[in-house]
C-alpha cells in the first residue's frame, strides 16, 4: 500500500466528510441525537473495554520506556531532533488539548463537585472532583497519544515507511490482500476521526470565544457573534496552513502557551496562593498513588445517575482521546524524528500531564474555593452555561478586561494551531504519507475542516458535539491494539539495542 495511489481513499473520505457536514448543517439536532444514542449503547456494552485499553496503553508505554527498547532512536542511528525540546513540547501540547483546558479549566471540576457532593461531604467531594479531572486529562490521555504517535514515528522513521496508520500493519504482517484492505480501512477511518474530532474542537473554540467577546463588548446575546468568530478563525488558520510547518506552528503554539501560562501564574499569585498550592500538592499525591487503580474503574455498582456521569465524562474522554489520536499521533510523530523511544514517551506523557495538574489545580482550585469558602456563584454560572465559567472566574480578579481578552486570544490561537496541525495531518494521509505536503493540499483540507466545524457549530450543544466525536472514534477502540501488536512484533526483531 504505502499510500502510492491515494485517490480512491480521498474520494471516499471526502464523500463521508461532506455527508456529515451536510447532515449537520441541514438537521444538526438529528445528527447529535443519533450520535448520543449510538455512543450510549457503545458505552453500556463496551465501557469496560475502553477503560481496559486506556490503562493497557499506559502500562505498555511504561514497559517500553524502562525496557531495553527505550534507547532505540526514531530514525537512523545518529539522527538529531528537528526541534528544540521546549518548542517540541509546546507544539505537541498545543495541538493535543489547548482549547479544552481553557474551556474546562474551572467548569469541569465544578461539574464533578456538584455531582459528588450528593454522596459525600463537600471537602471530600472537592478533592475527588479534582482527582477525576486529573484522571481525565492526565497520564491515560497522553499515553493514548504517545503510543499512537510512537507507533507511527517508529515505522515512518526507523522502518522507512509512511506516516500512515496502514504502515505498521503492512510492514509487520506483510503486504497481503487482507493487510492491504485493512490498512486502507485504517487510513480511511483515521481521516474521518481526525476531521470530525477537530470539527468538534473548532466548535468548542467558537462557543468560548464568542462568549468572551460578548462579555468584553457588552453584547447580551453571544450568538450574534457566532458567524463573525467562525469566519475569523477560518481566515486565521488558512494563513499558517500555507506556510512552513515549523515556522507557522511553532510561533502560534508558543504564543498560545505563553498566554496560558501567564494566566495561570497570574491567578495563582493574586488568588489564595497557599490554598491553591496546598490543593495542588495534595491533589498530585492522591492522583499519583491512585491513578493506576482508577484507570480500571467502571462505576459498575452505582445507580444510573452515577453511571451517566461516569460515561459522560471519564469514558467520553477516553474515547475522545482515541478520536484525536490519529491526528495528534501523526503530528507529534512528524515533529519527533531523531528522539529515542524513552525520550519520546517521557516528553509526550509526563510534561503535559504535569502542566494539566498545575492548570486544573489553579483554575479548578479557584472554583472549589468559591464553592467551599465563598458564595458559590461560579457553580451557578457553571450549571447555566459552561462557556461562561472561565470568564466569570476572571471577572473576580483585577484587570479582568485584560485577562478575559487574553483568554479569548489564547482560545483563538489554540483552535488555529489545532486546525493547522489537523490540516497538515490530513494532507499527509491524503498524499500517501508525504511528510511535506504542498500548501495547496493543506489548504483544501483546512477548508473541509471549516465546513465540518460549521456543522458542529449548528449542532449547538457541546454534549451532543462530544457524542459525535466519540462516535467517530469507535473503530479506534479496536484498531489501536492491533497497531500496538505490530510495534511489539517489530521491536523484538531489532538488532540494535
Amino acid at each position: 500500500m504505502d499510500g502510492k495511489s491515494p485517490r480512491p481513499l480521498l474520494i471516499v473520505a471526502l464523500a463521508i466528510s461532506a455527508a456529515i457536514a451536510v447532515w449537520g448543517i441541514i438537521d444538526p439536532q438529528q445528527l447529535g441525537s443519533l450520535a448520543a444514542s449510538a455512543v450510549t449503547s457503545q458505552f453500556d456494552s463496551r465501557g469496560w473495554f475502553i477503560m481496559l485499553e486506556a490503562s493497557g496503553l499506559l502500562f505498555v508505554a511504561l514497559y517500553l520506556a524502562f525496557s531495553r527498547f527505550g534507547s532505540i532512536r526514531l530514525g537512523p542511528e545518529g539522527s538529531e531532533p528537528e526541534f528544540s525540546t521546549p518548542a517540541w513540547i509546546a507544539m505537541l501540547f498545543a495541538a493535543g488539548m489547548g482549547v479544552g483546558l481553557l474551556f474546562y479549566g474551572t467548569a469541569e471540576p465544578l461539574t464533578h463537585f456538584d455531582e459528588l457532593k450528593q454522596f459525600s461531604p463537600a471537602p471530600q467531594a472537592a478533592a475527588h472532583a479534582l482527582f477525576v479531572t486529573y484522571l481525565n486529562w492526565g497520564f491515560h490521555a497522553w499515553a493514548i497519544y504517545a503510543m499512537v504517535g510512537l507507533i507511527i514515528a517508529y515505522f515512518a522513521f526507523r522502518r522507512q515507511r509512511t506516516l500512515l496508520l496502514s504502515a505498521p500493519l503492512t510492514d509487520a504482517l506483510g503486504e497481503t490482500r487482507w493487510t492491504l484492505a485493512a490498512g486502507w480501512l485504517f487510513d480511511l477511518l483515521s481521516i474521518v476521526a481526525i476531521a470530525v474530532g477537530l470539527a468538534g474542537s473548532l466548535a468548542m473554540g467558537v462557543f468560548q470565544v464568542q462568549t468572551g467577546l460578548a462579555g468584553l463588548l457588552g453584547i447580551t446575546d453571544p450568538g450574534t457573534l457566532t458567524l463573525p468568530v467562525f469566519v475569523a478563525m477560518c481566515i486565521a488558520f488558512i494563513i499558517p496552513l500555507r506556510r512552513d510547518l515549523g515556522e507557522g506552528m511553532a510561533k502560534l503554539s508558543n504564543t498560545a502557551m505563553l498566554i496560558a501560562i501567564g494566566l495561570m501564574v497570574y491567578l495563582l499569585i493574586l488568588g489564595p496562593t497557599s490554598y491553591l498550592m496546598n490543593g495542588i500538592v495534595s491533589g498530585f499525591g492522591r492522583y499519583l498513588f491512585g491513578v493506576l487503580p482508577a484507570g480500571f474503574s467502571t462505576a459498575e455498582f452505582f445507580d444510573q445517575e452515577v453511571v451517566d456521569w461516569f460515561q459522560s465524562w471519564t469514558l467520553n474522554y477516553m474515547i475522545w482521546w482515541l478520536a484525536w489520536s490519529p491526528f495528534v499521533g501523526i503530528f507529534i510523530a512528524r515533529i519527533s524524528r531523531g528522539r529515542t523511544i524513552r525520550e519520546f514517551l517521557a516528553g509526550v506523557i509526563i510534561a503535559p500531564t504535569l502542566f494539566s495538574i498545575l492548570w486544573f489545580g489553579v483554575f479548578g482550585g479557584l472554583g472549589v474555593f468559591d464553592a467551599l469558602r465563598q458564595d458559590g456563584a461560579l457553580s451557578i454560572v457553571n450549571r447555566e452555561n459552561l462557556d461562561a465559567t472561565t470568564f466569570a472566574l476572571l471577572e473576580r480578579f483585577p484587570l479582568d478586561s485584560l485577562t478575559r481578552a487574553a483568554t479569548v486570544i489564547a482560545a483563538f490561537l489554540f483552535v488555529v494551531t489545532s486546525v493547522v496541525s489537523a490540516g497538515f495531518t490530513l494532507a499527509v494521509i491524503g498524499t500517501g504519507g508525504n511528510e511535506d505536503p504542498s500548501p495547496r493540499i493543506r489548504t483544501i483540507w483546512g477548508a473541509i475542516l471549516g465546513a465540518l466545524g460549521l456543522a458542529m457549530v449548528f449542532v449547538g450543544d457541546i454534549g451532543l458535539v462530544r457524542s459525535i466525536i466519540a462516535l467517530s472514534a469507535t473503530a479506534f477502540v479496536f484498531i489501536v491494539p492491533v497497531l500496538v501488536l505490530c510495534l511489539l512484533r517489530r521491536l523484538r526483531q531489532e538488532t540494535y539495542i
